[in-house]
């Protein structure tokens, strides 16, 4: 078994939970001895995870107002993880509706709000962590995902982007990197990968972990 960094008194966000990924993380993180703040919109979805051990908010992780709210009121953060997913798909090009893609890019808007609302906390953190879950179709779209490939490259360049954030603002005030933004790449989303992964997030330092693509697969 892999011995992995204790995560007693870290406190992990899970935005957008309600799900069996968010379920394995939640269960992962609990084991280390993190904390662990679930979102979804939904109080009954977010029962399993309240009995799974985490703490519950019901909150729309696409809505920058609501996860803005959520950071002033949790205070201390010491990794975001937007978990909003889905899959809409085949037709070939022409398959590809608006309907399909506006049902996908919540998926986007979650990593955008969330980045943007704890961004401060992270970089506070000692040691800050921001993961989002892409998929191996970035790197070989199929014109029957095209909506889907789309919506997660521009997943996977926003988190970039906080990658270069975290960078540049440790350059600028001297101090070290304590910050890490990283993105998770699966064919298939298996959620105990996921969650060990997860749980791997401080076992290795900010400076070698900031802007990685890691595959999960």
């Amino acid at each position: 078994m892999t011995e992995h960094e204790d995560l007693s008194g870290r406190t992990v966000l899970l935005a957008g939970a309600t799900s069996a990924a968010g379920l394995a993380v939640t269960r992962a993180l609990r084991a280390a001895g993190a904390d662990i703040i679930a979102t979804g919109r939904s109080a009954e979805r977010l029962q399993e995870l309240a009995d799974a051990g985490a703490q519950v908010e019901v909150a729309d992780a696409t809505s920058l107002t609501e996860m803005t709210d959520l950071a002033a009121r949790i205070g201390r953060v010491d990794a975001v993880v937007p978990l909003v997913g889905g899959w809409r798909g085949g037709g070939g090009l022409a398959g590809q509706s608006d309907e399909d893609f506006a049902a996908l890019l919540p998926a986007l808007e979650a990593v955008r709000a969330t980045s943007r609302a704890f961004d401060t906390a992270l970089q506070a953190s000692e040691a800050g962590r921001f993961a989002i879950v892409s998929s191996t179709a970035v790197a070989r779209p199929l014109a029957g995902g095209a909506n889907y490939a789309a919506v997660k490259a521009a997943s996977e360049a926003w988190a970039r982007a906080v990658a270069q954030g975290f960078a540049k603002a440790a350059r600028e005030s001297g101090e070290p990197l304590r910050a890490a933004s990283v993105v998770f790449r699966a064919k298939a989303l298996d959620p105990e990968s996921l969650a060990a992964r997860i749980v791997a997030l401080w076992d290795t330092d900010a400076a070698d972990l900031n802007d990685r693509v890691i595959d999960l697969g």
